[in-house]
């Protein structure tokens, strides 16, 4: 098993970066290919002790930035380390990529370069969330798709529910994030999505979830649209943040289970619909949050997300 890392991605690359694959490698059987600027990659490793024969350097001469068009950049930048990461998971010479740089270019790269499947217009960002029960509840879109089109939200269900799978759910509960439980509720989007989704037998939808539901395990799959769902998961991160903060001054510490909230290590989230394993990590990613990232990539590949999805989409919307 073989990632690809876009190591110029992000607030911390390279040094985070290379450090949390060094730190993964040596845990599981696996190697890197760490896709960037050579001179300052090398730099980086000889910080480190570690096996070269699983370790790769594949040098690229340019880097899309945070504030760049994407589609843009993935025109006139062809050397950019996104750009040949993703290409070399194309090209078979690596299992998945990894980055957190621009996520905007890492979906355009994904598009245009892996491809959608069949039945995708929009490959969405599954993020998962904690709740009360142990068991995370994964948001889909989780901010690649800021304006939406009812049948992409179905398409987002569909991909969120097969994902679901691969932690055991066999029947996972899809709702709708809304403003209300009833079918009425809500703006013009989410009510045609609401008629759609029961026309959908196949798709076990269990109907709205209002935001202070979140939280209690009712449901396994959470769709909404990208902004919504960027806004939902950064306002539960901050959240978490500010109440870890105001528990740590009167404890004197911080209760282990904030960690699962705190976005700086929580890791990566895979982007669906796409026909390879593409792992989105938060732009200010550190070691922790790479490695973790990792493992969602290796997680992805040993259950054959791809072909699962695939799968799901023959037999739903076929």
């Amino acid at each position: 098993m073989k990632v690809a890392i876009d190591a110029m991605g992000g607030d911390h690359g390279p040094s985070e970066v290379v450090a949390g694959a060094l730190e993964w490698i040596e845990e599981n059987d696996a190697g890197v290919i760490l896709v960037g600027k050579e001179e300052i990659i090398a730099q980086e490793l000889v910080s480190y002790q570690y096996d070269p024969s699983r370790v790769a350097i594949v040098n690229t001469t340019q880097i899309i930035n945070m504030d760049e068009s994407p589609v843009s950049a993935l025109r006139k930048k062809k050397d950019s380390s996104i750009v040949v990461a993703t290409t070399m998971v194309k090209e078979g010479k690596a299992d998945a990529v990894l980055s957190c740089g621009s996520t905007g270019a890492q979906m355009a790269a994904s598009i245009f370069i892996l491809g959608r499947m069949e039945g995708i217009e929009r490959p969405p960002v599954v993020a998962a969330i904690p709740n009360i029960k142990g068991q995370d509840i994964l948001l889909i879109d989780a901010g690649a798709n800021v304006d939406c089109k009812p049948r992409q939200l179905v398409q987002f269900a569909i991909l969120g529910s097969t994902y679901a799978r691969i932690f055991g759910i066999k029947k996972p509960r899809v709702a709708l994030l809304n403003n209300g439980e009833e079918s009425t509720k809500g703006n013009v989007l989410s009510v045609e999505v609401y008629k759609l989704m029961q026309e959908y037998n196949k798709i076990n939808f269990i109907g709205n979830l209002e935001g202070r539901d979140i939280f209690d395990g009712r449901a396994d799959v959470l769709v909404c649209d990208g902004f919504v769902g960027n806004v939902v998961l950064k306002t539960v991160e901050g959240m978490a943040l500010y109440i870890a903060r105001g528990v740590s001054r009167e404890l004197g510490m911080m209760p282990g289970f904030f960690k699962k909230l705190d976005y700086a290590q929580v890791g990566g989230a895979p982007l669906l619909g796409v026909k390879g394993v593409s792992i989105v990590c938060h732009g200010s990613s550190k070691r922790g949050a790479i490695y973790n990232g990792l493992n969602i990539a290796r997680q992805c590949i040993d259950k054959g997300i791809v072909q699962l999805q695939e799968e799901a989409l023959a037999d739903v919307l076929g």
